[in-house]
């Protein structure tokens, strides 16, 4: 935890210099409790601009392959990353995200499973919403907008936690689980 607050701080410092970073609506991030939050992805900068940013410590999901290297896997773990298999269907990453959820963590997500180039929309992936009707938490979904040049201007926009407690309990169908995915990358992207 030390590690995490020492570079939250320099990280902020930094960021906010150099993109003009301006967060709106981090009062609507529950203050406890696990919840997930979603995220569009469309630069590498997403992951660190969204840890810095957001009012509570994000757990991200992270491709396998970062932690290969000794020194950057140590070092995102202690950022509270943690290993998926991409494509796998990896049953590993999907415990550890429940567990973290139940003990009131916060697990972070791109619901479009990769980075989305600028102008283009992703299609929704259906783990987020998955995990939020297992753990029985809302989704809290965050919008990043504009560039990371120089000086340019970035919008870190908090949306209202979306609740799924209709369909706690209940076996969803692929469709079902599909159709409630689309609606969460919309309400992503329609924040504003």
């Amino acid at each position: 935890m030390i590690v995490f607050n020492i570079v939250k701080v320099i990280l902020r410092v930094f960021l906010f210099f150099v993109f003009r970073i301006k967060v709106y609506g981090k009062e609507n991030m529950p203050k406890d409790g696990g919840i997930i939050v979603a995220i569009n992805h469309r630069s590498y900068w997403d992951v660190i601009v969204a840890g810095v940013c957001t009012p509570r410590r994000l757990g991200f999901m992270a491709k396998a392959e970062l932690f290969k290297n000794k020194f950057f896997g140590w070092l995102i773990t202690s950022l509270g990353a943690f290993p998926v298999q991409r494509g796998k269907g990896d049953i590993g990453a999907i415990k550890a995200a429940l567990t973290r959820l139940r003990d009131g963590e916060v697990v972070a997500m791109f619901p479009e499973g990769t980075r989305v180039k600028k102008g283009q929309k992703g299609n929704a992936k259906p783990g987020a919403v998955m995990l939020a009707t297992k753990a029985q938490i809302p989704i809290v979904p965050v919008k990043i907008s504009g560039g990371y040049k120089w000086m340019s201007k970035v919008n870190v926009l908090i949306g209202e936690p979306v609740e799924y407690s209709a369909y706690y309990g209940e076996k969803l169908t692929i469709e079902t689980l599909q159709g409630l995915s689309d609606d969460l990358l919309h309400k992503i992207y329609a924040l504003d």
